[in-house]
């Protein structure tokens, strides 16, 4: 029998309702390990086949960073709004879940990014990434993204962004997005970033409201290292990972981002199509719609 372990956000109470369904329903048909609910459960150390993560896209980034590189797939089962990530809704997951364990459905290799930290006083040099875990006062990895944003008192900040040790280029703004192929519908994409396949091996940078009418989102390879230098800061400029790990940036701060060596695996919804899931989450390429009691008498 495969091994189960699942990780319930019993914040949203259909989830709450849903586990207590379907606990006994998955016991009769794998074994389960484990069952989380208070996000205080150390992943690293799951012995699993499988994570069925019940919430949305927001509690999978969260499972994904806490596996920190165990290669077990997760089976995310939507209750929230979007569902890019976690791709079975509640009423497909049980249909699904049984294919599954008949004969595997698609497992994806999703990019992740890390981000560090290198505090200005420090000798570190990029051009030595070997080095890299001395130096560094944070790290996190990402699903989705590495955002840099200019917080309280919200005044523009200045940053200093190079790629493969080229020079770089400075710009004043509230910030930037570093995202993979799977954020890149996420906050990237509400910044006017482009939207890319998941299966693209590449980062979007994106600009948030540069002080620039030229300076428009970048796309580059995953295997590009980026160095994010904070020139100029606020009291409350953060670099967030996921929107979920932070850490507080200082003047002269160099922030790294780079591919990490370590993908996360996630079981995919044989049902979904990629352009029909963009129509049908994002309205992309929808017409105008017009009301014709809106028109009024010619």
């Amino acid at each position: 029998m495969k091994r189960v372990f699942i990780v319930a956000n019993v914040g949203k109470p259909p989830v709450g309702r849903a586990l207590e369904e379907w606990r006994p329903w998955i016991a009769q048909r794998a074994n389960i390990v484990g069952v989380e609910t208070d996000g205080d459960y150390d992943l690293a150390s799951v012995e699993a086949d499988l994570v069925v993560v019940l919430g949305g896209d927001g509690t999978l980034l969260s499972v994904a960073r806490r596996l920190s590189g165990r290669q077990v797939p997760l089976m995310g089962v939507n209750f929230g709004r979007l569902g890019f990530l976690a791709g079975f809704t509640p009423q497909d997951f049980q249909r699904h879940f049984e294919e599954h364990l008949r004969q595997e459905l698609p497992i994806s290799s999703r990019q992740m990014l890390e981000a560090s930290v290198v505090a200005a006083d420090q000798p570190f040099s990029c051009g030595d990434l070997k080095e890299l875990a001395t130096y560094r006062k944070f790290v996190a990895t990402a699903l989705n993204d590495a955002v840099v944003t200019a917080g309280p008192p919200f005044h523009m900040i200045e940053l200093s962004i190079a790629a493969d040790h080229d020079t770089g280029v400075r710009y004043f703004g509230d910030g930037v997005i570093v995202s993979t192929a799977s954020g890149s519908t996420a906050y990237n994409v509400s910044a006017g970033g482009p939207i890319i396949s998941p299966d693209v091996e590449a980062l979007c940078i994106t600009p948030i409201c540069p002080h620039s009418l030229s300076f428009r989102p970048v796309v580059v390879s995953s295997r590009t290292t980026l160095l994010i230098v904070a020139v100029m800061v606020n009291e409350g400029t953060t670099l967030f990972c996921d929107g979920q790990a932070s850490t507080r940036l200082l003047a002269g701060d160099r922030v790294i981002i780079r591919r990490s060596e370590h993908d996360v695996l996630l079981v995919e919804n044989p049902d979904t199509r990629e352009w029909r899931s963009l129509a049908d989450k994002l309205n992309w390429a929808a017409g105008p719609r017009y009301n014709p009691r809106d028109a009024g008498p010619k």
